[in-house]
């Protein structure tokens, strides 16, 4: 394709789609590196807009790439450039709704996309799961370019200032790793924010009661994380410190009330949401332990 990579028809980008082309090859080369294709992998593109990062994917050991795309102007230039692509299909539709299956009926294992940046939240909740809630369709790997401040919450440790309820979330459902730098002025058009790729490897949940817990988390971290610079004890705490059990397990942690809620790991988020519920102290509090 040459020099039409970008050019191959004329669209002006749509801000409601959160439109900006990655044109960076090397930026490229590295996505479709992090997603270590092999000939077994059979790889969903989200938003594949003119087709650029499409084409390298097409290129690679990868069985078979389907794509998924909201604008109907792209898709008729996308099924123009690449009709010839058996190992490729392409369909319209909203990767939030629309079914994640290959149209040639083999199991999608790995995403690897420039995602728009307006539906960051609600995608990784469809490609991962929630803490309430599992995912509808299991991947291996993700391999997404995001927002910089977005990537920075999801691979935070706890105690700094990006750590946040949505990296406690993330990282309780994934390995989270920085792939690469993406400056805005990779794209065209360039957006006002820097971006960065991310390498997702979701976890199967060993935890029996995952789910359940995992819905009375998603309550504790909202009700912390909504006064963040308070300390446990002014936001979660007239719920434990009223119990023998949850004081020794609190102790047994190394977690203080006296701590904000970004100092506590993901880990002992979960272990204390566990051992809330299983001690039953929160029924008449705002938390449901269903």
């Amino acid at each position: 394709m040459g020099d039409n990579t970008l050019n191959y028809f004329r669209h002006i980008p749509r801000k409601r789609f959160g439109q900006h082309w990655l044109k960076d090859q090397v930026v490229l080369d590295q996505i479709v590196k992090a997603a270590e294709l092999n000939s077994e992998d059979c790889v969903l593109e989200v938003g594949p807009g003119k087709g650029a990062l499409t084409e390298k994917l097409i290129e690679s050991q990868a069985r078979f790439i389907q794509a998924i795309e909201l604008d109907r102007d792209l898709v008729v230039g996308l099924k123009k450039r690449f009709s010839r692509q058996i190992k490729f299909s392409l369909k319209e539709g909203d990767v939030l709704s629309a079914p994640l299956e290959a149209e040639n009926g083999l199991t999608i294992n790995k995403v690897v996309a420039n995602i728009p940046y307006n539906i960051t939240g609600p995608l990784l909740k469809r490609l991962i799961g929630e803490l309430r809630k599992g995912p509808e369709y299991s991947f291996e790997t993700l391999v997404l370019l995001m927002q910089k401040e977005v990537a920075q919450r999801l691979v935070a440790l706890p105690g700094t200032s990006n750590f946040s309820a949505l990296s406690v979330r993330i990282q309780l459902l994934a390995k989270c790793n920085l792939v690469c730098d993406v400056p805005s002025k990779c794209f065209q058009p360039a957006p006002k924010v820097d971006s960065k790729v991310v390498k997702i490897s979701p976890f199967v949940p060993s935890e029996p009661d995952f789910y359940k817990i995992g819905n009375l988390l998603e309550q504790l971290l909202k009700h912390a994380f909504a006064g963040r610079r308070k300390k446990l004890r002014n936001t979660i705490g007239s719920f434990v410190t009223s119990n023998d059990q949850i004081n020794e397990f609190l102790a047994y942690r190394g977690i203080s009330l006296d701590q904000r809620p970004q100092e506590i790991s993901p880990s002992n988020w979960f272990a204390l949401a566990k051992a809330l519920k299983e001690t039953c102290v929160i029924e008449n509090g705002p938390f449901q332990s269903k």
